[in-house]
């Protein structure tokens, strides 16, 4: 029993490190671009929203109300889990100053300011107010993260095909979200190193998140906490798609590209499910 919880925690932990490491895959391709492509980012970021929001209906929320059964009072139990976690995500959301929160991301056309200056003083005040919005950015996106680690985590406890699923959603969406922590980096420090590095290290803030995870469920784990869980990981990823992913989608103004993303995101994890 001790290996096989040995063994479940290792899996959840990799699989978290694994997805965070997908957001330094997002800031490389950033980096690489000429041209920022605001329609694809626009469709991932809308895809990733999608995936994300299937999984917490179709399999997390589903398995938390078979684990918690016939359990007097179950079902309230797991609602009252479910929104506890969008309350918990809302807090996180509520600690990050509004102006750098993730659905705040610079568009366009503030990065591109830059490069209307005409004079050495206008680029060097430009550059240091997008490199300040950029690395709160970066560090908003890292506090968000740390709770898709611990979902992450807690999913293998139970399963470690639904820590899996659970990984892959989170991977995907990391990916444009490096993106859009790498751009303005790139912008406001001019280093395309420390935009990658930089975007590579808010993605690590996810296997932080699954160790917090660890060092603390273990010693209570339980069916009835494991459906709790289930419950609040979906509640997170739920406020996450509708606070965080879709927002930013948004803010470069594709809106139906947002809701193709959305239910090719949903179609992609039935096939795959």
């Amino acid at each position: 029993m001790l290996w096989e919880i040995k063994e479940q925690l290792l899996t959840g932990g990799l699989l978290s490190l694994m997805a965070g490491l997908c957001t330094g895959v997002g800031a490389a391709l950033a980096l690489f671009l000429k041209k920022t492509d605001t329609r694809l980012l626009t469709y991932a970021l809308g895809a990733s929203a999608g995936v994300m929001v299937y999984i917490s209906f179709m399999e997390l929320m589903p398995t938390a109300t078979e684990l918690i059964g016939e359990q007097s009072g179950g079902k309230w139990i797991i609602l009252a889990a479910f929104f506890g976690g969008m309350a918990a995500a809302s807090l996180i959301d509520h600690l990050v100053p509004e102006d750098e929160n993730p659905h705040e991301v610079l568009s366009l056309n503030e990065l591109h300011s830059l490069n209307q200056c005409t004079t050495a003083e206008c680029k060097r005040q430009v550059r240091q107010r997008v490199r300040r919005s950029a690395m709160m950015f970066a560090i908003a996106i890292g506090v968000h993260n740390f709770p898709e680690g611990m979902a992450t985590v807690a999913a293998a406890f139970d399963n470690t095909g639904i820590a899996a699923s659970v990984a892959l959603a989170v991977a995907i969406h990391n990916i444009p979200e490096g993106i859009t922590v790498a751009v303005p980096l790139l912008y406001g420090t001019g280093s395309r190193r420390k935009a990658f590095y930089i975007g590579t290290l808010t993605g690590l803030a996810e296997p932080l998140g699954a160790l917090v995870c660890m060092l603390i469920l273990l010693p209570f784990l339980s069916t009835t906490l494991l459906a709790v869980l289930f419950a609040v990981v979906a509640g997170i990823m739920v406020f996450i798609s509708f606070d965080e992913l879709l927002p930013m989608a948004e803010r470069w103004g594709h809106h139906h590209l947002s809701i193709y993303g959305v239910v090719t995101g949903m179609f992609i994890m039935g096939l795959v499910l």
